[in-house]
């Protein structure tokens, strides 16, 4: 054990725009640590309603944002400026962490002091158990419990970096509106460095997902500045939900789609036999989803049961449609405009 006063400085920093109840279980969540923060910044980015107050009563340190909103990269960037620990832990607003969260943390850090960064994931227990809130996080944690340890990115809803790397690296890239998380992943591996997926520090997240939101996000927040990214690279990672059986996935869901498509169409009238084709066609497409993803789909009826599996499957299905749909849509684009070259795999060393 680290004794206290060699131990690891942690300056938390939470993001803030109108955090209402989430930003108060937020904050209490860190106050409640078994390994206490050494400081709490909370950078109020323009809200409108009492969260700066809040956050002030509840003993964190706040600052505001001129002539805000100007985003969470923008509000990350501010708390690290005038953070005194020498890690930095990103919190978002609307995430609980676990009580032995910050302390998992530190004890990484201390343990593998060639690692710059880590990330976790959230928890299997969402308060919010609507299909799309359920099938959202649930989601998000398996795939960072499934992912490669040693990850080639950052997730800012509940990591930590080394402060001097952090400044070093010149922060988020505040002009990236999101993904600045994945971003800076990106450009610390690219230097070198090592940054570690930590299945085990959780968090719950409190969000309450609707279908509007899951798929605005997804396609807005994610797809399209992922793609974006990956293009600048000239590179497709193999990590996370860009593994191959997610690629493969993607493939079995059009598959899917058209077959189904067609079913319908040849019930309007068509002839019998390629109707029967069409038919198999689907079924196969569908066993090929199930085989590749069983443990995914187990995972789900675990926690929601059968219901909600089957909805959730749909979802997985729409996600996987959507997502390849931005991707390829992005790539051809950038090949139409005169982007040199096609997209590299990673090399494995």
């Amino acid at each position: 054990m680290i004794a206290r006063e060699q131990a690891t400085r942690l300056s938390v920093i939470v993001p803030v725009r109108n955090g209402g109840e989430g930003l108060r279980r937020c904050l209490q969540g860190l106050a409640a640590s078994s390994r206490p923060p050494d400081e709490v910044i909370t950078v109020d980015d323009g809200s409108t309603d009492a969260s700066a107050a809040n956050a002030a009563a509840l003993g964190a340190r706040v600052l505001t944002t001129p002539a805000g909103p100007r985003g969470p990269a923008h509000a990350r960037n501010r708390g690290a400026e005038v953070a005194t620990g020498d890690v930095l832990v990103f919190v978002d607003a609307d995430v609980v962490v676990h009580a032995d969260t910050l302390a998992r943390m530190e004890s990484v850090l201390a343990d593998e002091p060639d690692v710059v960064a880590l990330f976790g994931c959230y928890d299997d227990d969402p308060p919010a158990r609507n299909p799309a809130s359920l099938f959202k996080n649930l989601l998000h944690h398996y795939v960072h419990q499934h992912g490669d340890r040693e990850a080639g990115t950052f997730w800012s809803g509940c990591g930590a970096v080394r402060r001097k790397v952090f400044l070093a690296a010149g922060g988020f890239d505040e002009a990236w509106p999101a993904m600045e998380d994945v971003e800076l992943g990106v450009r610390l591996r690219q230097a070198g460095q090592r940054i570690r997926l930590c299945p085990e520090v959780q968090a719950t997240h409190l969000k309450r997902w609707t279908l509007a939101s899951l798929w605005h996000t997804d396609i807005f927040a994610r797809a399209i500045p992922w793609t974006r990214l990956i293009l600048r690279q000239g590179r497709l990672s193999c990590d996370l939900n860009l593994n191959w059986r997610s690629r493969l996935s993607a493939l079995a869901a059009w598959a899917l789609l058209a077959c189904t498509l067609l079913c319908l169409a040849l019930a309007l009238g068509g002839p019998a036999r390629l109707a029967g084709w069409a038919a198999l066609g689907v079924l196969l497409s569908a066993a090929g989803m199930a085989a590749l993803n069983a443990d995914l789909y187990t995972f789900f009826f675990r926690r929601g049961g059968a219901r909600f599996a089957l909805i959730a499957a749909a979802l997985h299905v729409g996600y996987l449609l959507y997502s390849s749909l931005v991707f390829t849509s992005l790539l051809l684009r950038h090949r139409l405009r005169g982007g040199v070259g096609g997209l590299r795999e990673p090399t494995v060393k």
